[in-house]
């Protein structure tokens, strides 16, 4: 069968695999659809991910259709449409008996750890899967974009009108948005890119942006765009080592910063930068099965609108061309999207 296997940094190769067994106990094997293309795999591709092993079929945003399932599977059958929840864990370490399965000492995600959905069909644990009657496809491969943001949100703990700055406005900083707004914060988001800020004004909703322009006069504007406070939380969604260390001069006394971008770099900063205002630095990783079923809910309803965020498409045939050009900023990509089948 068909795939796209990562063979080593910036080295795509279109390949054929063999056809995956029958499912057995617990599993289920399915047809991949859609398979969105995120930050992660960007990384990968670029040799910057540090979970990334070589070679790899990438792909964990998931739209799939139960082709046949094991024994003993009862929360999906055959012809089911599904998201995937891409983190393999083992159950038994002590975060995954606390319930955060997201960060599971031998957490092995696929796409990135071991090989995922840029193929036509593969066999996966059938826990590991979201049914919905409602969804399209391609919103269902969105479904984990969204949860990284429904996870973090989850984990600063915002309430209603709480003023929040989300620093980076690509995929998982839009994730974090999304939640926002179902929180209700006043969100104000800061970037470099202009025409990100506009997209997250004009069609995500949010309160206020701030471009950054490295001049020094970042916090300046944020007092006068927040009546004169500064966000009681700061989400850096960069993935920039240099972003991340100089986050805390935005961030109001007694508030708290949250990476949910990931980096192989070093992070550089003062103590007495987090300790005169009393700051609570948190990460944020994955997310947990219940993000996958409210995200579903949250789509299904109407409450997440999932149109603005469909900007590119390609076939399997194109997409070995087509991905060098969406790492071009002059494209445009908020979520490319690759047809498997």
């Amino acid at each position: 069968m068909r795939a796209i296997r990562l063979e080593k940094p910036e080295h795509f190769a279109a390949v054929e695999v063999d056809e995956p067994d029958k499912p057995g106990a617990g599993e289920a094997l399915v047809e991949v659809h859609r398979v969105g293309i995120c930050g992660t795999d960007v990384s990968g591709y670029l040799g910057k991910m540090p979970f990334f092993t070589y070679p790899v079929i990438p792909g964990h945003e998931l739209g799939v259709q139960v082709l046949e399932v094991g024994e003993g599977v009862g929360n999906v059958r055959e012809g089911d449409h599904c998201s995937i929840e891409p983190y393999m864990n083992c159950g038994d370490c002590y975060a995954c008996r606390k319930g955060a399965t997201n960060c599971c000492e031998s957490l092995e995600v696929i796409g990135v750890h071991k090989n995922g959905g840029m193929c036509e069909r593969f066999i996966l644990p059938a826990r590991k899967l979201h049914p919905s009657t409602k969804l399209t496809m391609e919103q269902l491969a969105l479904v984990e974009t969204l949860a990284i943001g429904c996870n973090c949100i989850n984990r600063s703990d915002t309430r209603k009108g709480d003023k929040v700055l989300v620093i980076g406005a690509g995929p998982i900083g839009m994730a974090a948005i999304e939640f926002l707004k179902v929180a209700k914060a006043e969100i104000t988001v800061m970037d470099m890119n202009e025409a990100r800020l506009k997209f997250c004004k004009e069609k995500l909703g949010v309160n206020h942006t701030v471009v950054f322009k490295n001049d020094g006069a970042e916090v300046d504007r944020l007092r006068e765009v927040n009546g004169g406070d500064l966000p009681i939380t700061v989400i850096d969604a960069t993935g920039s080592h240099i972003s991340m260390s100089n986050a805390f001069q935005y961030v109001s006394f007694t508030g708290q910063v949250l990476y949910v971008g990931i980096t192989t770099q070093e992070l550089s900063f003062k103590h007495v930068s987090i300790h005169r205002p009393e700051l609570t630095i948190k990460a944020s990783r994955n997310a947990v099965p219940t993000d996958f079923s409210r995200i579903i809910s949250l789509i299904e309803e109407g409450v997440i609108n999932t149109d603005p965020w469909l900007s590119h498409q390609a076939s399997y045939d194109d997409f070995i061309g087509e991905f060098t050009n969406w790492l071009k900023p002059e494209t445009g990509v908020i979520k490319a999207v690759l047809h498997m089948n």
